[in-house]
Protein backbone atom coordinates (compact mmCIF):
# COMPACT_ATOMS: atom_id res chain seq x y z
CA UNK A 1 0.00 0.00 0.00
CA UNK A 2 1.18 3.48 -0.74
CA UNK A 3 -1.80 5.47 0.62
CA UNK A 4 -4.56 5.04 3.15
CA UNK A 5 -7.57 7.28 2.55
CA UNK A 6 -9.94 7.24 5.52
CA UNK A 7 -13.38 8.82 5.43
CA UNK A 8 -14.81 9.68 8.83
CA UNK A 9 -18.43 9.00 9.70
CA UNK A 10 -20.72 6.87 11.82
CA UNK A 11 -21.80 3.36 10.78
CA UNK A 12 -25.37 2.30 10.12
CA UNK A 13 -28.41 3.52 8.20
CA UNK A 14 -29.34 6.01 10.95
CA UNK A 15 -26.31 8.14 10.04
CA UNK A 16 -26.20 7.58 6.29
CA UNK A 17 -26.14 10.89 4.37
CA UNK A 18 -25.95 13.03 7.50
CA UNK A 19 -23.58 15.97 7.60
CA UNK A 20 -21.13 14.10 9.85
CA UNK A 21 -20.81 11.31 7.26
CA UNK A 22 -19.62 13.30 4.25
CA UNK A 23 -16.11 11.88 4.70
CA UNK A 24 -17.47 8.34 4.47
CA UNK A 25 -19.48 9.35 1.39
CA UNK A 26 -16.25 10.32 -0.37
CA UNK A 27 -14.85 6.83 0.32
CA UNK A 28 -17.99 5.22 -1.13
CA UNK A 29 -17.83 7.53 -4.16
CA UNK A 30 -14.15 6.75 -4.83
CA UNK A 31 -14.80 3.00 -4.56
CA UNK A 32 -17.77 3.24 -6.93
CA UNK A 33 -15.92 5.33 -9.53
CA UNK A 34 -13.03 2.85 -9.45
CA UNK A 35 -15.43 -0.03 -10.11
CA UNK A 36 -14.92 -1.50 -6.66
CA UNK A 37 -17.11 -2.23 -3.65
CA UNK A 38 -16.44 -1.74 0.03
CA UNK A 39 -16.39 -4.96 2.01
CA UNK A 40 -16.19 -5.54 5.74
CA UNK A 41 -12.71 -6.18 7.15
CA UNK A 42 -13.08 -7.75 10.58
CA UNK A 43 -9.47 -7.10 11.49
CA UNK A 44 -9.43 -3.38 12.33
CA UNK A 45 -13.24 -3.14 11.91
CA UNK A 46 -13.79 -1.19 8.70
CA UNK A 47 -15.45 -1.20 5.31
CA UNK A 48 -12.75 -0.96 2.70
CA UNK A 49 -11.30 -1.81 -0.66
CA UNK A 50 -7.96 -1.58 -2.41
CA UNK A 51 -7.89 0.50 -5.59
CA UNK A 52 -5.41 2.26 -7.84
CA UNK A 53 -5.85 6.02 -7.55
CA UNK A 54 -3.72 8.00 -9.97
CA UNK A 55 -1.55 4.91 -10.37
CA UNK A 56 -0.90 4.51 -6.62
CA UNK A 57 -2.07 1.56 -4.55
CA UNK A 58 -4.63 2.98 -2.15
CA UNK A 59 -6.64 1.45 0.67
CA UNK A 60 -10.01 3.15 1.11
CA UNK A 61 -11.23 2.95 4.73
CA UNK A 62 -14.59 3.72 6.36
CA UNK A 63 -14.25 2.85 10.08
CA UNK A 64 -17.19 0.87 11.47
CA UNK A 65 -16.87 2.11 15.01
CA UNK A 66 -18.44 5.43 15.92
CA UNK A 67 -16.78 8.73 15.03
CA UNK A 68 -15.44 9.25 18.57
CA UNK A 69 -13.52 5.96 18.29
CA UNK A 70 -12.50 6.10 14.62
CA UNK A 71 -8.84 6.53 15.56
CA UNK A 72 -8.76 2.92 16.81
CA UNK A 73 -9.53 1.60 13.35
CA UNK A 74 -7.18 3.91 11.50
CA UNK A 75 -4.26 3.27 13.88
CA UNK A 76 -4.88 -0.48 13.51
CA UNK A 77 -4.71 -0.15 9.71
CA UNK A 78 -1.51 1.90 10.02
CA UNK A 79 0.09 -0.72 12.30
CA UNK A 80 -0.77 -3.46 9.80
CA UNK A 81 1.02 -1.47 7.09
CA UNK A 82 4.22 -0.50 8.94
CA UNK A 83 5.99 0.77 5.83
CA UNK A 84 3.56 3.68 5.67
CA UNK A 85 4.35 6.93 7.41
CA UNK A 86 1.86 9.54 8.55
CA UNK A 87 2.39 11.33 5.21
CA UNK A 88 0.62 8.42 3.50
CA UNK A 89 -2.59 8.95 5.49
CA UNK A 90 -5.31 11.15 4.00
CA UNK A 91 -8.34 11.77 6.23
CA UNK A 92 -11.58 13.10 4.73
CA UNK A 93 -13.98 14.74 7.20
CA UNK A 94 -16.73 17.28 7.75
CA UNK A 95 -15.77 20.80 8.83
CA UNK A 96 -18.11 23.14 10.74
CA UNK A 97 -15.87 26.14 10.13
CA UNK A 98 -16.26 26.02 6.34
CA UNK A 99 -19.40 26.94 4.37
CA UNK A 100 -21.33 24.20 2.60
CA UNK A 101 -19.77 23.49 -0.78
CA UNK A 102 -16.19 24.36 0.17
CA UNK A 103 -13.33 21.84 0.10
CA UNK A 104 -9.95 22.60 1.62
CA UNK A 105 -6.76 20.54 1.90
CA UNK A 106 -4.61 20.80 5.01
CA UNK A 107 -1.57 19.12 6.52
CA UNK A 108 -1.51 18.92 10.31
CA UNK A 109 -2.86 21.66 12.54
CA UNK A 110 -5.50 21.85 15.23
CA UNK A 111 -8.48 19.57 15.67
CA UNK A 112 -11.21 22.27 15.70
CA UNK A 113 -13.19 20.33 18.31
CA UNK A 114 -13.77 17.43 15.89
CA UNK A 115 -14.13 14.23 17.93
CA UNK A 116 -13.08 11.98 15.05
CA UNK A 117 -9.87 13.95 14.56
CA UNK A 118 -9.28 13.96 18.31
CA UNK A 119 -9.59 10.16 18.41
CA UNK A 120 -7.27 9.82 15.44
CA UNK A 121 -4.66 12.13 16.95
CA UNK A 122 -4.81 10.21 20.24
CA UNK A 123 -4.38 6.82 18.57
CA UNK A 124 -1.75 7.65 15.96
CA UNK A 125 0.13 10.03 18.25
CA UNK A 126 0.24 13.05 15.94
CA UNK A 127 -1.88 15.65 14.16
CA UNK A 128 0.40 15.69 11.11
CA UNK A 129 -1.85 13.67 8.80
CA UNK A 130 -3.22 15.14 5.56
CA UNK A 131 -6.84 16.28 5.64
CA UNK A 132 -9.52 16.92 3.07
CA UNK A 133 -12.02 19.17 4.86
CA UNK A 134 -15.61 19.37 3.59
CA UNK A 135 -17.62 22.39 4.66
CA UNK A 136 -20.95 21.69 6.37
CA UNK A 137 -21.31 25.14 8.04
CA UNK A 138 -22.61 25.73 11.57
CA UNK A 139 -26.24 25.67 12.68
CA UNK A 140 -28.09 28.99 12.53
CA UNK A 141 -28.52 31.12 15.65
CA UNK A 142 -26.24 29.07 17.87
CA UNK A 143 -28.23 25.84 17.45
CA UNK A 144 -27.04 22.54 18.91
CA UNK A 145 -23.94 21.36 17.02
CA UNK A 146 -24.45 17.66 17.89
CA UNK A 147 -27.96 17.63 16.44
CA UNK A 148 -26.75 19.61 13.41
CA UNK A 149 -23.95 17.25 12.40
CA UNK A 150 -26.04 14.12 13.02
CA UNK A 151 -29.04 15.36 11.02
CA UNK A 152 -29.70 15.13 7.32
CA UNK A 153 -29.44 18.38 5.37
CA UNK A 154 -32.21 20.12 3.46
CA UNK A 155 -32.77 19.19 -0.19
CA UNK A 156 -30.91 22.29 -1.40
CA UNK A 157 -27.98 21.67 0.96
CA UNK A 158 -27.94 17.97 -0.01
CA UNK A 159 -27.58 18.95 -3.66
CA UNK A 160 -24.60 21.14 -2.78
CA UNK A 161 -23.05 18.34 -0.71
CA UNK A 162 -23.48 15.83 -3.54
CA UNK A 163 -21.42 18.14 -5.76
CA UNK A 164 -18.81 18.71 -3.06
CA UNK A 165 -18.41 14.94 -2.50
CA UNK A 166 -17.10 14.71 -6.07
CA UNK A 167 -14.87 17.75 -5.51
CA UNK A 168 -13.43 16.22 -2.33
CA UNK A 169 -12.73 13.00 -4.25
CA UNK A 170 -10.81 15.07 -6.79
CA UNK A 171 -8.86 16.65 -3.92
CA UNK A 172 -7.86 13.15 -2.77
CA UNK A 173 -6.76 12.30 -6.31
CA UNK A 174 -4.80 15.57 -6.52
CA UNK A 175 -2.96 14.83 -3.26
CA UNK A 176 -1.92 11.44 -4.61
CA UNK A 177 -1.13 12.67 -8.13
CA UNK A 178 0.43 16.10 -7.45
CA UNK A 179 1.42 16.07 -3.79
CA UNK A 180 -0.19 17.83 -0.86
CA UNK A 181 1.42 21.22 -1.49
CA UNK A 182 0.08 21.50 -5.03
CA UNK A 183 -3.31 20.20 -3.89
CA UNK A 184 -3.41 22.85 -1.15
CA UNK A 185 -2.45 25.54 -3.64
CA UNK A 186 -5.22 24.55 -6.01
CA UNK A 187 -8.07 23.79 -3.59
CA UNK A 188 -7.24 26.48 -1.02
CA UNK A 189 -6.11 29.33 -3.27
CA UNK A 190 -6.84 28.91 -6.97
CA UNK A 191 -10.29 27.29 -6.83
CA UNK A 192 -12.54 29.67 -4.95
Amino acid sequence: MLFIVAGLGNPGDRYDRTRHNVGAEVIKYLARTEGSQLSFRKTCNFLGTEVKLEGASTLLVFPQNFMNDSGKTISCVMRRNPSLGIGSLVVVHDELDLPVGVVRVKRGGGLAGHNGLRSLSLHVGTNDFIRVRIGIDRPQSGGDVSNWVLSRPSIKEREALDVVIERAAEAVRSIIRDGVDQAMNYFNVTAK
